[in-house]
């Protein structure tokens, strides 16, 4: 088990949201932070504080990505024409760990990365194993057929609590679906509000 799926559940609690929507999330029980200064009464935030936020939040969100790694795709985000807060939330959702998580191929963003990165997933009919590979619109990313009766793919696209996002077509049968089109802010359906102006506010000023 890597280090940051142990440390998801701090994630949430760091937040006080269930960035995820899990049932099983720490928040639901108790929304002060982790550690013995959890239950500290918290003062308002600065903007800097809700800027610093929203991007931990964002980062966190798709399997806690390193600052290096995050900042990366900003800077490509930044580059392309249009709202760079829009490019950013395509950017991220075009992962493939993105990718095989919303298609309900796994129960956890960081399961995804796992699975990735142990060849279980394929493009186009070809082994990708790079969690970070960037999805184009109409690639067809599948399980590969020895991977299919594994246990965490079965109860994965069972999962009740979360939707598939119409952005993608996803054949449960046949454990494959198409990226169709790159998604904006407003179509993917995260469990708690994310900001991503916010985030191009942070990097903006810092």
């Amino acid at each position: 088990m890597t280090k940051r799926t142990a440390a998801k559940y701090k994630i949430d609690r760091r937040m006080g949201e269930n960035i995820w929507g899990r049932p099983k999330s720490p928040v639901n029980r108790r929304e002060y932070g982790p550690g013995q200064h959890g239950q500290r009464r918290k003062g308002k935030l600065s903007d800097f504080g809700l800027q610093l936020r929203a991007k931990q939040k964002l980062k966190g969100y798709y399997g806690d990505l390193t600052e290096k790694q995050f900042r990366r795709i900003y800077a490509e985000a930044e580059r392309v024409k249009g709202d760079t807060g829009e490019n950013l939330i395509g950017l991220l959702e075009r992962r493939l760990d993105a990718v095989v998580y919303r298609a309900k191929f796994v129960p956890t963003v960081f399961a995804a990365r796992q699975f990735v990165n142990h060849g279980h997933v394929e493009v186009n009919g070809k082994k990708v194993n790079i969690p970070s590979y960037r999805v184009k619109e109409g690639d067809v990313i599948s399980v590969r057929q020895k991977s299919k009766q594994l246990e965490l793919v079965l109860v994965a696209s069972q999962l009740p609590e979360r939707d598939v996002p119409d952005y993608m077509a996803v054949d449960h049968s046949k454990m494959s679906c198409e990226f169709v089109r790159t998604p904006g802010l407003g179509d993917v359906p995260y469990p708690v509000a994310m900001e991503p102006n916010l985030v191009v506010e942070f990097y903006a000023k810092n």
